[in-house]
């Protein structure tokens, strides 16, 4: 992995904070516009260094929005980036805040401005079945005005994939990575899609041991369907891996169930089980295990108004909320409360490990 951005952290790192200066050289579509300014947020050099290039385009497009010349100089941008850019007008930039992170127990709760913004897609609709054709018409990982978002190509375990920054981050260089792309296949695992996630996390284990990926299913807050899997990079590890809890050997009971495999034949089967019952699920994949949590579908029970919705982030033990008011008073119980809202009773998958 010479020369590869997988060789090290500081290669990652390097490469990806350097792919999102590039965004802002020449002419900035606005999503590119829109996913720097996100992962700003979360890195206090990155925010600085690219501070005044930021601050000169949205200057920029702010004049050329009010002017109404957005039919001239946008041709390329989809509604949504246009909805988004509009509500940073209205926030104005000295008015978007950096990501802010708070301890509560176990649990990680961060405060996302940004993140608020993202259209819902459909990750606001109501979902009865976890496997649903691919739509070529929907919004997909190979639209063309996507191209300048993608961080890397090529070969990783085994297959083509491609990594895109993700638009809206909540963890730190936060990148959506896309088997095969043009391939097009729906959100829906297959053996060799989860064979090939297992192998990856071990792939890159010895040089990026932070690494890990989320997986929504359909129906578990998934905003798109197109196959993709969530790639973070994390210091501290998320509360799922702490070991107080019963599925990583500890006494205490997670608030919602949670199967810990460190066998990807245990772990398919698993799932497999899951896909037959038609239930959908999250998924945190680290090297050499992978936690699984089935849940109730989206739509099918009541979110906290303090939320945008819980997907893989908050099955491991991390929230997210856009007000500043809900990140100072929200509380340890709070969390666990809706965490365990998202439980299915009567669930029973047998298992080997």
């Amino acid at each position: 992995m010479k020369n590869s951005p997988f060789s090290s952290f500081d290669a990652f790192r390097s490469a990806f904070n350097g792919g999102l200066a590039e965004l802002l050289d020449g002419h900035v579509e606005l999503g590119a516009y829109i996913l720097v300014m996100a992962h700003a947020g979360f890195d206090a050099m990155l925010r600085e260094n690219l501070s005044q290039p930021l601050k000169k385009r949205f200057e920029q497009i702010a004049r050329e929005m009010r002017r109404g010349k957005r039919r001239e100089l946008y041709l390329d941008a989809a509604e949504a980036d246009l909805q988004v850019v509009r509500s940073i007008i209205d926030i104005d930039f000295e008015g978007v805040q950096p990501v802010q992170f708070r301890d509560i127990g176990p649990w990680e709760l961060q405060f996302n401005q940004m993140r608020a913004l993202r259209p819902a897609r459909m990750a606001g609709e109501v979902v009865e079945e976890i496997r649903v054709e691919f739509d070529p018409e929907a919004f997909h990982f190979g639209a063309p005005f996507l191209r300048k978002e993608i961080f890397w190509q090529g070969r990783v375990a085994g297959r083509k994939a491609s990594i895109l920054f993700n638009k809206f981050p909540f963890v730190p260089m936060h990148s959506i990575l896309v088997p095969e792309l043009h391939n097009y296949y729906p959100q829906y695992l297959s053996k060799g899609d989860h064979d090939f996630l297992w192998q990856l996390g071990e792939a890159l284990a010895d040089n990026l041991p932070g690494i890990g990926f989320g997986y929504n299913s359909y129906g578990a807050l998934a905003s798109i369907n197109h196959l993709h899997f969530q790639m973070f990079y994390r210091e501290k590890p998320l509360a799922v891996s702490h070991p107080q809890w019963r599925h990583n050997g500890g006494a205490s009971d997670y608030p919602i169930a949670c199967s810990r495999f460190d066998s990807a034949p245990d772990c398919w089967r698993f799932i497999d089980e899951l896909h037959r019952m038609n239930c959908s699920y999250n998924l945190i994949s680290l090297p050499g295990r992978v936690y699984c949590v089935p849940r109730m579908k989206q739509g099918t029970y009541p979110s906290p108004e303090w939320s945008e919705g819980f997907a893989w982030y908050e099955m491991a033990g991390g929230f997210i909320t856009s007000c500043p008011e809900n990140f100072d008073r929200i509380s340890s119980r709070d969390l666990k409360r809706e965490l365990s809202r998202l439980s299915i009773g009567g669930l029973d998958i047998a298992r080997d490990s």
